[in-house]
């Protein structure tokens, strides 16, 4: 490949990093804005903790029934119109006159905000299959960016300006980048000739053909559930004496996120270089000690702030790993194989919200802590069993039947 091509793609990568960061952002810009809409609406925790369990239901949905799409629509073309359909969810997100409004605008908001996870297969696409971990740590880092900069934002203007702002400025945005992604963004031929229910129906086939598939897709599942049980119960946290925060500082700690985003373009690298299953476990582990140092130093200002950065690098640093396993399989499927993921992914964030916001009201931060550690404990034990468990014994079965 020349330099001038791969210069071409480069930019290509960091435009379409650009509009997944964008994108992405509306999913999390709820976060630091529960305590305050509970307010608003007079609204009981656990009925607001509905608002980001109905975001996330609603993007696994919309990542099962849009996402597929990638592989028989010109991807350009797909891409656009899910931003204009996302810029009205937002819009009704921002008129909502009641929680139940709100709520269900959410789960709109959630089901037309899938256009990350059209631009990643659509970056791996782009490039060789060698440098696929470095392109999706590439975009993914764009995507990281964004949450980190919509929970900052979003804690900022709703201090300042009330929650309902943000809607209305995320809205705004969908449609500028519609527009923009019309004449930037490369166009890209289905890679398949297959009718909608069919390209649907075949997701089955893949998830029964695709064991590693299966096995990703568990692990990021309970990776993401552990980090929406944090951020789905901070805000009340912060908000409880004796912290006694507002919604800004809330925000704040979304910025330390960065760490993530730093990580991302490493973490892919390396996925191409060593075994991606141990970085996978190394991001796992990362987790876990983040609840470790929650629970430990409870209301110590350091104690978040390290917990915060703790948790973001490795729930990121599992994200990459897990792709860059994905999209080590055939090129033709990998919107179906992203689907399968991501829907698993954001089914165990949806669990995470429920079961974290639970945890709270019956148990408070401690239980929040407990839950999330239960969570990641698991998941490293399924690594632990694929990784150096199950290969010994495989080999010990197959000297056997030689026998």
């Amino acid at each position: 490949m020349s330099q001038k091509s791969t210069m071409g793609i480069n930019k290509t990568l960091l435009i379409m990093a650009m509009v997944g960061g964008a994108a992405v952002a509306n999913l999390y810009y709820n976060q630091p804005l529960l305590a305050i809409i509970a307010e608003s609406f007079h609204a009981p925790t656990q009925q607001v903790g509905l608002i980001p369990m109905m975001t996330q239901i609603g993007y696994a949905l919309g990542l099962l029934l849009f996402v597929p799409l990638g592989d028989i629509i010109e991807r350009r073309r797909l891409i656009v119109t899910m931003l204009i359909a996302t810029a009205i969810a937002l819009l009704t997100a921002a008129i909502s006159p009641n929680i139940s409004w709100l709520i269900v605008a959410s789960l709109l908001i959630g089901m037309t905000t899938i256009i990350p996870q059209l631009v990643v297969p659509f970056a791996a696409f782009l490039v060789e299959p060698g440098k696929r971990g470095k392109a999706v740590g590439t975009v993914m880092s764009g995507l990281f960016i964004g949450i980190v900069l919509a929970r900052m934002t979003s804690g900022f203007v709703g201090a300042n300006f009330g929650w309902r702002a943000i809607y209305f400025f995320a809205s705004g945005l969908m449609m500028l980048i519609a527009v923009v992604s019309t004449f930037v963004l490369p166009k890209a031929k289905p890679s398949v000739t297959l009718s909608y229910p069919k390209l649907i129906f075949s997701l089955g086939q893949i998830i029964r053909e695709q064991l590693l598939l299966r096995q990703v897709a568990l692990i990021g599942a309970m990776s993401f559930a552990a980090n929406s049980i944090f951020w789905s119960t901070m805000a009340f946290f912060l908000k409880a004496p004796p912290l006694n925060y507002s919604s800004k500082v809330a925000g704040m700690f979304g910025l330390l996120g960065v760490v993530g985003a730093i990580t991302a373009v490493i973490a892919g690298r390396m996925a191409d270089r060593k075994n991606p299953r141990l970085i996978s476990m190394l991001g796992v582990v990362i987790s876990s000690s983040s609840f470790l140092v929650f629970s430990l130093a409870r209301y110590e200002l350091w104690g978040l702030i390290l917990g915060v950065m703790l948790l973001d690098l490795g729930v990121q640093t599992t994200q990459i790993s897990n792709q860059a396993q994905i999209y080590s399989l055939p090129a033709k499927i990998h919107s179906r194989l992203n689907t399968v993921y991501m829907v698993s992914y954001f089914v165990g964030g949806s669990m995470g919200s429920y079961f974290g916001n639970y945890a709270w009201s019956n148990w408070q931060w401690n239980g929040v802590c407990g839950v999330a550690l239960f969570v990641l404990v698991s998941a490293l034990s399924i690594l632990y069993f694929t990784i150096f468990w199950k290969k010994p014994k495989q080999q010990l079965l197959s000297a056997r039947s030689t026998r």
